[in-house]
């Protein structure tokens, strides 16, 4: 079996293939494990002085915590923690380490050929494959009229390729975009010595920070209540309760001096960023609207004005990018810069022995999810679970076929769930009376699906109490009242949590 990629995906797949009595090989191009988390440039988007923005519960996998009680955690400690993960689960020794997969094709036309990886000349026969290469490795730059003759000291880049506020101190920059590279490398450049630094965006954003009341936000925001509320509810409740978690959180931009967003969150979209909306208050930042022009130095913006530049840096998404992939293989899933077809990111009916892993855009911490589909393609192969029926996932692949051009991007615990219920361990809240709010409000921690189902643990109902209580957000049962008004709308839903 191979799995291409050491990054999270990767490595977190071979664990779980390993419990099923697989015998993995992991292919890695980098001289060293780790994925996005390495910070080499070039094939890294972490740059030294990053820290996560998502929480360090909820930045693991339930076989081992992070060291230390930091709550948010800076690039290199992450890839400290897969290194120890990687030596826990006996990994290394799997790692094939510098070697580039060139091609991955099927042997034959037949159902059930074997798969052939190729790297540079050397071919191996594999009886099935995961593709774990990750979806952030190619960069997207808008084209901008005469964006080739920009001329200032600090080039134009993307926000990929940055590693640190020193080349732009005194300098004036224009950062385009308003993801979380974008806001929090112009939080860094305000705070860095830039002379002057200006966000360019098509539309505003909310913005969540990072802590609200002493709680991380994505404790608040991806919920298992979030989650079933947005299988039971109409749209737009769904999106004016999120609202209302990320207001209370934050407030909205407009009063920080920034752009009024769309009233709706989910038109506006909302990134998380700890220090962003404050700099802007204090001037350090301004926004202006989207560039539609350069020349030289100078940068035209939709609101007929223009500003000089010495650096501009791009924090505008990525393509995905699998140029290994056989034609047939990119025909056969309708490869695209966005999409690529298959039953709930995992796998395409028609090719089995396939597996893809960590293939969706989304917003909030990967590692939670990643972990659960891991266990779904290893419970699927390793016969601990049914397989999925062909004829279901050939109307998952339509229905999703049907959404391409829509906007695609899925939240955390929407994409945790999916991922739980096909690998048989989401809890059940009646199952667990004494944890039935922080199952509910409380984070999504990876302990709380070891409760139930294959590879449940003994300890895991104490773990999960202990990490939802961590931030002294869940330190009881009784529910808030507005958590209280929210349970009430959909406990009588046919997809409650009974």
């Amino acid at each position: 079996m191979a799995v291409i990629g050491a990054g999270p995906g990767g490595l977190v797949t071979a664990r779980w293939l390993i419990a099923q009595g697989f015998e993995p090989t992991i292919f890695e191009q980098a001289a060293t494990l780790g994925g996005q988390w390495t910070g080499l440039l070039g094939s890294s988007g972490v740059w030294p002085t990053m820290h996560t923005n998502t929480s360090r519960i909820l930045t693991a996998f339930s076989d081992l915590t992070h060291e230390g009680e930091q709550s948010f955690l800076a690039g290199a400690d992450i890839l400290d923690y897969l290194r120890r993960y990687a030596g826990v689960f006996d990994l290394d020794q799997r790692i094939r380490l510098s070697t580039r997969v060139t091609r991955v094709r099927r042997e034959s036309d037949s159902p059930s050929a074997r798969w052939v990886v190729e790297c540079g000349a050397i071919a191996e026969n594999f009886d099935r494959v995961v593709i774990a290469s990750g979806r952030f490795q190619r960069p997207t730059i808008p084209a901008v009229t005469g964006l080739d003759s920009f001329s200032g000291s600090e080039a134009a880049i993307s926000t990929y390729d940055y590693r640190g506020a020193e080349p732009y101190r005194g300098k004036r920059v224009l950062v385009a975009g308003c993801a979380v590279s974008s806001l929090e490398i112009a939080a860094e450049l305000a705070q860095g010595g830039a002379s002057r630094v200006v966000v360019t965006q098509r539309r505003q954003r909310y913005v969540l920070p990072k802590f609200a009341a002493g709680v991380p936000s994505d404790h608040r925001i991806f919920t298992r209540y979030g989650a079933l509320s947005n299988e039971s509810l109409p749209a737009a409740e769904v999106d004016r309760q999120l609202r209302e978690i990320v207001v209370e959180a934050g407030g909205s931009p407009e009063q920080y001096g920034a752009p009024q967003p769309n009233p709706s969150l989910s038109a506006a979209g909302v990134t998380l960023s700890q220090q962003y909306l404050p700099l802007v208050a204090e001037g350090r930042i301004t926004i202006r609207p989207w560039l539609t022009a350069v020349s030289g130095r100078d940068v035209f913006f939709g609101d007929a004005g223009r500003e000089t530049f010495d650096g501009i840096l791009f924090g505008t998404g990525f393509q995905l990018d699998l140029p290994y992939l056989s034609e047939a293989l990119t025909r056969t899933v309708d490869l695209d810069a966005v999409h690529l077809d298959a039953d709930r990111y995992t796998f395409h009916p028609d090719l089995p022995g396939l597996a893809f892993v960590g293939m969706w855009d989304q917003s909030g911490g990967y590692f939670v999810p990643l972990e659960l589909q891991a266990r779904w393609i290893a419970y699927t192969w390793g016969g601990v679970i049914a397989p999925p029926d062909p004829a279901r996932q050939h109307c998952a692949v339509a229905a999703y076929r049907a959404r391409r051009g829509l906007p695609q991007k899925t939240r955390m615990n929407l994409a945790a769930i999916t991922f739980a219920r096909a690998a048989g361990c989401e809890p059940q809240v009646s199952n667990w009376p004494e944890l039935s709010r922080a199952l509910m409000f409380g984070p999504l921690a990876p302990s709380c699906f070891r409760l139930e189902g294959p590879d449940a643990l003994p300890d895991a109902a104490k773990e999960f109490a202990r990490e939802a209580a961590a931030f002294g957000a869940i330190r009881s049962n009784e529910l808030t009242e507005r958590e209280q008004r929210y349970w009430d709308l959909i406990r009588d839903q046919p997809s409650s949590a009974s």
